[in-house]
């Protein structure tokens, strides 16, 4: 394995969607002054990450980051109806009005992702890197834009390893950025 492949292999297991979603979750329910956050990531990071992992126990999935477009249907299922009943019941329970807005942004960008993966596979890391970026960007301002270049060593990351070709990253990373662009901060 070449220092390339191996420096590919790390960016993307340490950006992965979960990992960024998870720890954006974090950080703005702290921002908002709560410790929501946490409920937050278990439903939309940990219940998803763990239902694949168990795909991939049984052999059902071939990897954690379900490189067969076909693979992904039931987890991004799975993934839209854990953050759902995360979303209702934090939303219940008086949960900041801004975590409940990053929700409703990752609710929408899964139905789109899961949508567009019926034909075609967008790269999902892509997409989730560029909206978080733009998420912390609406909550932090400038100094937040020294993520910008996390979104295309990323997309390196993918193209390097064959997960995806270029076409499939910029539409990533175009989607998420939309969304989360639009969403969040309508919501907000």
């Amino acid at each position: 394995m070449t220092l390339g492949t191996r420096t590919a292999r790390i960016v993307t297991e340490v950006f992965a969607p979960g990992v960024l979603v998870g720890l954006l979750l974090l950080v703005v329910g702290l921002h908002a002054g709560s410790w929501w956050g946490a409920p937050a990531a278990l439903f939309t990071a940990g219940l998803p990450m763990a239902y694949v992992l168990r795909g991939v126990r049984r052999g059902e999935l071939t990897d954690h980051h379900i490189p067969e477009r076909e693979h992904r249907r039931g987890p991004l299922i799975f993934g839209m109806v854990c953050v759902a009943i995360g979303t209702t019941a934090l939303l219940v329970l008086g949960a900041p009005r801004e975590l409940l807005a990053l929700l409703a942004a990752g609710i929408a960008g899964l139905v789109v992702f899961a949508l567009v993966t019926a034909y075609w596979k967008m790269s999902i890391h892509a997409g989730v890197a560029a909206g978080t970026v733009v998420v912390l960007i609406v909550v932090y301002g400038p100094v937040a834009l020294a993520g910008v270049p996390l979104v295309p060593l990323i997309c390196w990351s993918r193209v390097a390893l064959r997960a995806h070709t270029v076409a499939q990253v910029v539409a990533g990373t175009l989607a998420g950025a939309l969304i989360a662009g639009t969403v969040f901060p309508l919501l907000r």
